[in-house]
């Protein structure tokens, strides 16, 4: 045994030898796709910190210096970590092919990038529709819901699946299989791959969050490039990922007070969400910054009108104004459930908030009025938000709201032409509609109450109301959605009329959730055993494709498969936002 234990060691040690060593890292990465003219943060690291005569790097076979018109600087042992980087911060090119090399001793890396010029502009506006974790079941769901079924066939169609254009559209990260909101919307924003947890930025070494090479935002460049009106909408915190992917650069999606400043800096012209604790300076009340920025204040001295309710919105509009910061909540927005039909979450707090739609239309009559056009971004935030407490119920009512949001717009585009309108998830849950509970069916026990094939019957809802919202979901005949990731749980099969579910509590044990006994107690409740990891207490995100659909110039290109970062090349040509 000893000497076999030997030979084995002897082996090993062979193999470790003869591993290629860790190689150089170019950033942006391989197959990057860059907008003509648009800035980003060349970066090339190298393992063990060599000096700068022992590396060499090209463009195309020549100093990456004479490629770029400007020259890079050198930095050995980085951050006093066992690498060095040489950076070009700002750079830019033109169209074309470009191969960079990167050697260090008998090690050599390449990274091929297309630059992409834009053709002439086709669309004057670009409404980007960003249904967060919004997947196939939900859409199914929420026509179900929304427009009836009979014998079959639906009493309508969604404003969302009356579009002529249809996609699917990959979500993977640089880093992952599965994605979070974070660089999903950062693919979108600014036509690059990152990893989990970032926005405009690719994932570096660099300590500092905010310290990783940048990439430039959709934002940015329209701002560099013309006149344009920029919006973000959401019912999420404002400096969540999505709203924030419109704005930000930093390794770390929560560095909340860092978001409002690049809010400050790039300024879109509407502005609306929750989250105003990081907007109030640390001496405030219920303030969550931590120096004494008062970004409110600058924003009024900047021009804009600053709305805390849904009526100081409308009259900000009615009253001309030209920029608006509203901040309708100290956290999320609620969503569409609870302020139509439940009246659970904060409504008790904030009476007065404005849904998804209300928040488009006002932001669509603010900015329709710019000559050279605007850019808006919605979010639906908490389709994903309700999927990860795996509460269907509310994250179909925020589908509906995404829908009704989406009509709003098309109402807008009407017969003009001239408005590219296109709504996509960031990424998918794991969420699948099975068939629906039947109360009528024999039985004590949840299962008997689900009928598959022939035996799931169209549910009962109550009448919808004008804006295709059921009035009552706690009926005897209800859709069964069930969720592919879940902590250990309980399911009741029923809607969550008390308030947002919460599937799992802390334990006993530190880091580890359990079920929440809550909803274990709830007439024929089934107890689940979870499939995620001990330390999670919600539902994940899924790899699954998500599907987009558009209209209006430029939407012919959304056909087949795309990766992500695709959606912005489509915007950007639309647009004509490339150029030297």
């Amino acid at each position: 045994m000893q000497a076999q234990r030997l030979l084995m060691m002897a082996v090993a040690a062979t193999l470790a030898g003869a591993a290629p060593a860790v190689a150089q890292t170019i950033y942006p990465i391989d197959r990057a796709e860059i907008l003509e003219g648009s800035h980003f943060d060349f970066k090339v690291e190298f393992p063990d910190a060599p000096a700068s005569a022992d590396v060499n790097v090209t463009v195309n076979g020549k100093p990456a210096a004479e490629i770029f018109g400007r020259q890079t600087t050198f930095m050995q042992n980085e951050e006093g970590q066992k690498h060095s980087a040489m950076w070009l911060r700002g750079a830019s090119l033109p169209a074309g092919r470009y191969v960079v090399e990167a050697t260090q001793g008998s090690n050599k890396s390449t990274v091929a990038w297309e630059v992409f010029s834009t053709p002439a502009r086709r669309a004057k506006n670009v409404i980007l529709f960003v249904g967060d974790g919004f997947s196939i079941a939900h859409r199914t769901a929420a026509r179900i819901m929304s427009k009836g079924l009979k014998e079959g066939r639906y009493g309508g169609e969604l404003a969302i699946d009356d579009m002529p254009n249809m996609a699917l559209i990959s979500t993977s990260g640089s880093d992952s299989v599965v994605t979070d909101s974070a660089n999903a919307a950062h693919a979108y924003t600014t036509g690059h791959k990152s990893c989990v947890n970032a926005l405009g930025v690719y994932c570096a070494k660099n300590a500092l969050t905010l310290d990783h090479p940048k990439v430039e935002t959709i934002s940015e460049v329209i701002r560099r490039r013309n006149k344009m009106a920029i919006g973000v909408v959401t019912n999420a915190e404002i400096e969540d990922a999505t709203p924030a992917s419109m704005v930000a650069h930093t390794r770390r999606r929560s560095d909340y007070n860092d978001i409002v400043k690049m809010f400050l800096d790039v300024k879109p012209d509407v502005i609306m969400g929750g989250g105003s604790p990081n907007f109030l300076p640390k001496a405030t009340n219920g303030s969550k910054r931590t120096d004494d920025l008062d970004a409110i204040a600058k924003f009024k001295e900047a021009g804009y009108s600053v709305a805390t309710s849904k009526t100081e919105m409308n009259a900000a509009v009615s009253g001309g104004a030209k920029k608006l910061l509203g901040l309708y909540n100290t956290g999320n927005i609620d969503g569409a459930f609870d302020l139509r039909l439940a009246k659970k979450g904060t409504i008790s707090k904030f009476p007065d908030q404005p849904d998804v739609v209300e928040q488009t239309k006002a932001a669509l009559e603010m900015l329709k009025g710019n000559e050279d056009g605007f850019f808006l971004m919605v979010e639906s935030a908490r389709i994903d938000k309700y999927s990860h407490s795996l509460d269907w119920e509310r994250a179909v009512f925020d589908t509906i709201m995404l829908d009704n949001a989406v009509k709003a717009a098309k109402d807008f585009a009407g017969e003009r032409n001239d408005t590219l309108i296109i709504v996509v998830a960031d990424h998918a849950h794991p969420v699948s509609l099975i068939g629906s509970y039947n109360d009528d069916r024999p039985g004590q026990l949840l299962r008997d109450k689900l009928g598959v094939y022939q035996d799931s019957v169209v549910p009962n809802y109550g009448p919808r109301d004008a804006d295709g919202y059921p009035t009552d979901v706690n009926t005897s005949h209800r859709l069964a959605v069930v969720f592919g990731t879940y902590p250990d749980t309980c399911d009741t099969g029923r809607p969550y009329m008390d308030g947002e579910r919460v599937p799992a509590v802390a334990g006993a044990e530190k880091n580890t959730y359990v079920a929440n006994e809550k909803d274990c107690t709830a007439p024929m409740a089934v107890r689940k055993q979870g499939n995620l990891p001990f330390e999670s207490n919600s539902g994940v995100h899924a790899a699954d494709d998500v599907v987009l659909t558009a209209m209006g110039p430029g939407a012919e290109k959304f056909r087949g498969h795309k990766p992500n970062t695709y959606v912005f090349r489509v915007m950007a040509e639309a647009l004509a936002l490339g150029g030297k």
